[in-house]
């Protein structure tokens, strides 16, 4: 439980100050209207300035409250509250946030793993080949060398070298 609050704050903080990054200034542009003279309007005529926020139960178009992540519950409730579009409240958009950010996480999480896994497995193959090419190899080996030891022995029988007893000397005979 704490976590997942931690997780929609750090994530709310993160969103905020990306959003809030233009609208640090409380004057508007030229050309737009000061969100307090937008209340009573509408929603939509007020959220048409990234600095405003409207409140619900109050129809009030008032200046996002920059210095706070998010509105205090003084200004408006959360579930009342309205910025950038309309039909998102605040709560909503925490909860939203926090399942997204809660999804990012485990597919990185299984993303990680599932590589680390693959990597093993396929360590795993490259050894069994190698392997398999390392008893080949000796195979290949072992036959050459029976094979040679068989030529040996008979270029010795042909020359009368041949030795019943391998360790007598070679003047003997």
């Amino acid at each position: 439980m704490w976590s997942s609050d931690r997780t929609s704050v750090v994530l709310l903080v993160f969103f905020a100050s990306i959003l809030s990054s233009d609208a640090q200034t409380s004057t508007p542009a030229p050309g737009q209207v000061a969100c307090a003279l937008r209340s009573n309007i509408s929603c939509d005529e007020c959220l048409k300035n990234v600095t405003c926020l409207w409140c619900n139960p109050t129809s009030q178009c008032m200046d996002y409250p920059a210095s706070n992540i998010l509105p205090p519950r003084s200004l408006c409730p959360l579930n009342d509250a309205r910025w950038g579009v309309c039909w998102v409240n605040f709560q909503i958009l925490i909860i939203t946030m926090s399942v997204l950010a809660g999804i990012l996480l485990i597919s990185i999480l299984v993303c990680c793993i599932c590589c680390c896994k693959c990597e093993r497995i396929g360590n795993k193959r490259e050894d069994a080949k190698m392997e398999q090419q390392t008893r080949v190899r000796k195979a290949h080996q072992k036959a050459r060398r029976t094979e040679m030891q068989l030529r040996h022995d008979e270029i010795r029988n042909k020359y009368g070298l041949s030795k019943d007893n391998p360790y007598s000397r070679m003047n003997d005979h």
